[in-house]
């Protein structure tokens, strides 16, 4: 596996693999990696010839009081894991790449409606960064798919929405959220966590799957169920930031005719904040 960190760089080593007839495959990351991040990378490489992986702690998502400074930054340990995975290059830029005009005046990509409320209302702004950035890779690597999680399902919905609109000729695959054995989803944020917090941690899951259980068995009255799960979180030491069923294409509220539905949580446990969903669609059942 090689690791470029300019444009040029990256654009010369995708542009000799595509002159060898193969198909590329990307996934984008911010780093710090574990095994949910290595198995984008095996979906990537299990679909295409030559995977592409990125490393970038984008600045345009995070906002004045998050966590951006913090982040971990463990280049030669994720290396590792992506040659592991079957990743063959590794893009990971500076800030001053990516950004060589600075931030001030960097065109802004705004996917309107999906990116409002749940993460979008908690954290203004968050989600043009994401679109942003993730326009200016695709359009650095040009990739024919590219993987994302599904622990993230806001962001999946953008950027399936963003390719949609825009024409990008990407295929966007979703691939399941990987979880500890006690149900928690992986995530960076959970080094955060002190022990007693990561005992804790997996009520989150166990809210949703109780909620799930309850939707699949005929209850409708979401926003009782709703405000069964807040006070199951709070019961266990979180502080809910939101809870919500939507439907699951399109991420507004749930009405009790949808049949494919998604609940989104976020929560604090202490100042981490973590976000889970579970996806359910009910003629699968």
């Amino acid at each position: 596996m090689n690791t470029v960190k300019t444009v040029r760089e990256l654009r010369a080593a995708v542009a000799r693999a595509r002159s060898e007839g193969k198909r590329i495959g990307f996934v984008p990351t911010m780093g710090n990696l574990h095994s949910g991040h290595a198995a984008l990378v095996a979906k990537a490489a299990q679909r295409v010839d030559f995977v592409v992986a990125s490393i970038f702690v984008n600045p345009l998502q995070f906002g004045p009081s998050e966590d951006l400074d913090k982040y971990p930054r463990t280049l030669a340990a994720d290396q590792e894991k992506l040659l592991e995975a079957g990743c063959h290059l590794l893009f990971a830029p500076t800030v001053e790449e990516m950004y060589p005009e600075g931030m001030n005046g960097q065109t802004r990509v705004s996917v309107p409606q999906l990116s409002e409320g749940l993460c979008g209302a908690s954290r203004p702004g968050h989600f043009e960064g994401v679109a942003t950035v993730v326009s200016k890779l695709f359009n650095m690597v040009q990739p024919d798919l590219a993987v994302f999680g599904q622990k993230d399902f806001q962001q999946l919905a953008v950027i399936r929405a963003l390719v949609r609109d825009l024409n990008m000729p990407i295929q966007i695959i979703g691939e399941p959220t990987v979880r500890a054995e006690d149900g928690l989803a992986l995530s960076s944020r959970n080094g955060y966590l002190n022990a007693e917090q990561r005992t804790i941690a997996p009520a989150l899951y166990r809210t949703l799957s109780q909620m799930a259980q309850a939707i699949r068995e005929g209850q409708r009255d979401y926003a009782a169920l709703i405000a069964q799960g807040q006070q199951q979180l709070t019961d266990a030491g979180f502080q809910p930031d939101y809870l919500e069923v939507r439907q699951a294409l399109t991420l507004r509220p749930a009405q009790e005719a949808d049949r494919d539905l998604v609940i989104l949580v976020a929560a604090y446990m202490g100042s981490t904040r973590l976000i889970d969903n579970l996806h359910l669609n009910l003629d699968d059942q």
